[in-house]
C-alpha cells in the first residue's frame, strides 16, 4: 500500500522553501507519495508533487508536515484535524513551541517519520459558537485559544464570563482568553496565565487588562461551558487560533466547550514537557542564586 505526506510550509522565504522541497525529495526517495498545499505548489514544485486545495486536502494521508513557526503548524492543524491525522511540526521559525523538531535536526525527523518511529500524542482543542438573540451566527474551534476582544480601540469592552450556566463575575477589560493546555504558553501567558502541562485536561481563562480586583487566571474542568456575554453599548471580535475571526455584536454571546476532535501530534522521542518549557523559554535553571556561594 503506498505512503502518502502533506507538507505545509511558510513560504515566501527562499530558505524555508528549500527546506521544504529537501522534505518532499526525501519523502519521496523514500516511496511516498507527495502532496503540497495549492498555493505553496509553484515555490515548492518538484517532480512527482501534487498540489492540493481545500479542506480533505489531508485525507488519506499518514502525516501533515508543516515546517515553519507556530503559525504555520495551526495553519496545518485546520487540515491535519478533520482528517485524524497527525501532525509533524518541524520549526523554522523563531519559538515554534508547538513543533516537535528544529532545524537542525531536519533530516533525523524525516526519517524517523519515514521509519514509523514516533509515537501519536491527542492535545485537546476547544469548540466555540457564537450566537446572538438564539441565532447561531458562527462556530469554529481552536488547538490554541480563543479569544473575545474590543472592538474599538477607545473603548473599554464589558463582557459577563459564566462557568457551567452560573454567573462568575463581569469585566471591564481588554478581552478575554479561553484557552487549552496546548494554548497556555501563547497569548494567555501573554496575558499573565498559568503554564498547563499538555497531558492536564482543563481549560483556562485569562482576563485581559481587566479593571477589576478579582481578574485572575482560572482553570475549569474540561467538561466545562465557559459563557461570556457583550454587554450592551460594547462591540467585540472573536479570534480562534489569531486565524478565525468573527464580529460580535451587542449582547453577543460565545460558548466555548471542549472540542469534539482533538488534535495529533507525532512525538519522535519520550521528552519530558518540563525539558521543552526550559528550551524554549530559556529558563535559568540554575537561577542567580547559583553563584550566591561567591558573593563578596
Amino acid at each position: 500500500m503506498s505512503r502518502a505526506a502533506l507538507i505545509v510550509t511558510h513560504t515566501g522565504r527562499r530558505v524555508t522553501t528549500e527546506h521544504a522541497r529537501t522534505v518532499a525529495r526525501q519523502l519521496i526517495e523514500a516511496g511516498f507519495h507527495v502532496r503540497v498545499v495549492a498555493q505553496e505548489a509553484e515555490e515548492v514544485s518538484l517532480p512527482g508533487v501534487e498540489p492540493v486545495a481545500g479542506a480533505a486536502a489531508a485525507e488519506g494521508v499518514e502525516l501533515v508536515f508543516a515546517l515553519g513557526g507556530d503559525g504555520t503548524l495551526l495553519r496545518a492543524a485546520e487540515l491535519a484535524r478533520p482528517a485524524k491525522v497527525p501532525l509533524h511540526g518541524i520549526n523554522l521559525g523563531r519559538v515554534g513551541f508547538l513543533n516537535e523538531a528544529e532545524i537542525a535536526n531536519l533530516d533525523a525527523a524525516v526519517q524517523h517519520a519515514v521509519d514509523r518511529h514516533y509515537t501519536v500524542e491527542e492535545r485537546l482543542t476547544i469548540d466555540v459558537t457564537l450566537e446572538n438573540g438564539g441565532e447561531v451566527l458562527a462556530r469554529s474551534w481552536a488547538l490554541n485559544e480563543a479569544t473575545v476582544e474590543k472592538g474599538a480601540r477607545e473603548r473599554m469592552l464589558e463582557l459577563r464570563v459564566d462557568v457551567d450556566g452560573r454567573p462568575l463575575s463581569r469585566y471591564g477589560c481588554d478581552g478575554v482568553v479561553c484557552a487549552t493546555p496546548t494554548g497556555s504558553t501563547a497569548y494567555a501567558f501573554s496575558a499573565g496565565g498559568p503554564v498547563v502541562w499538555p497531558g492536564v485536561e482543563a481549560l483556562v481563562l485569562v482576563p485581559i487588562s481587566a479593571h477589576a480586583l478579582f481578574s485572575r487566571a482560572l482553570v475549569t474542568s474540561p467538561s466545562s461551558r465557559i459563557t461570556v456575554t457583550v454587554e450592551p453599548h460594547s462591540s467585540a471580535l472573536l479570534c480562534c487560533d489569531g486565524r478565525r475571526v468573527f464580529d460580535v455584536p451587542e449582547g453577543g454571546v460565545i460558548n466555548v466547550v471542549r472540542g469534539e476532535l482533538p488534535v495529533l501530534v507525532a512525538r519522535l522521542e519520550p521528552r519530558p514537557f518540563t525539558d521543552r518549557l526550559v528550551a524554549k523559554f530559556g529558563l535559568p535553571v540554575a537561577g542567580w542564586r547559583s553563584n550566591s556561594n561567591n558573593a563578596l
